[in-house]
């Protein structure tokens, strides 16, 4: 299995019988539905599909499910677990079609740091955030959202409303303008500011005990 591409038999025989079999033989049964089609009951390697799950973010990633060759575009809507041990027992994939509107993690690419103002001063680029839930289009998934750095400046902050999102696309978090990443100050610079305050408030301490002693 590579990063989002499943592999899965067809399961010729449903309900708790069935389930039961293939989980003996190692396989967690599930279910492909919707799009349109009749639904495909389908066994998936048990360690394929716990490695995935272990990654991360499984509900809201794109995946191709493969079964039997035949490859379907899906999402996962569900995943049944063990009540004591919290293992996968089933799960659920939700075939999509070109109109489906869904929730996915978009990865955020940075261009230009090799020219970024801010970066060739000795600023250091902190990102905040490496990728974005965006609501999208089935047929209109982008690969990545791009950061240019071209014009960036030490102390500048990105938003996402720095960031153009393709057609039909929002992000899933509303009401606020978070923050991707920002350019600090290289460190060198932090300690000299910091010691230059530092060095005011004692000078400030000094100067209100010369006063006292007035």
């Amino acid at each position: 299995m590579t990063d989002n591409v499943i592999e899965a038999q067809v399961r010729l025989n449903s309900g708790k019988g069935a389930a039961r079999t293939a989980r003996r033989e190692g396989m967690v049964p599930g279910v492909v539905y919707g799009g349109g089609k009749d639904p495909v009951t389908i066994n998936i390697p048990f360690n394929a599909l716990f490695q995935r799950l272990k990654a991360g973010k499984f509900l809201s990633t794109l995946l191709t499910v493969k079964i039997d060759g035949k490859s379907e575009q899906v999402i996962c809507r569900g995943v049944q677990r063990h009540v004591v041990k919290d293992l996968p027992t089933h799960v659920d994939f939700l075939r999509l079609s070109e109109k489906s509107r869904i929730n996915l993690f978009i990865p955020v690419e940075f261009i230009n740091e090799e020219t970024c103002p801010g970066l060739k001063k000795g600023g250091v680029l902190t990102v905040v955030r490496n990728e974005v839930e965006l609501k999208v289009s089935a047929n209109a998934i982008p690969d990545h959202l791009t950061v240019d750095l071209a014009n960036s400046q030490i102390g500048d902050v990105i938003h996402i409303s720095d960031i153009e999102l393709p057609a039909g696309a929002t992000s899933v978090i509303t009401g606020r303008n978070f923050v991707i990443a920002n350019i600090g100050s290289p460190s060198s610079l932090r300690s000299s500011d910091a010691d230059s305050a530092e060095a005011d408030a004692e000078a400030g301490d000094d100067e209100a005990e010369a006063d006292g002693k007035e």
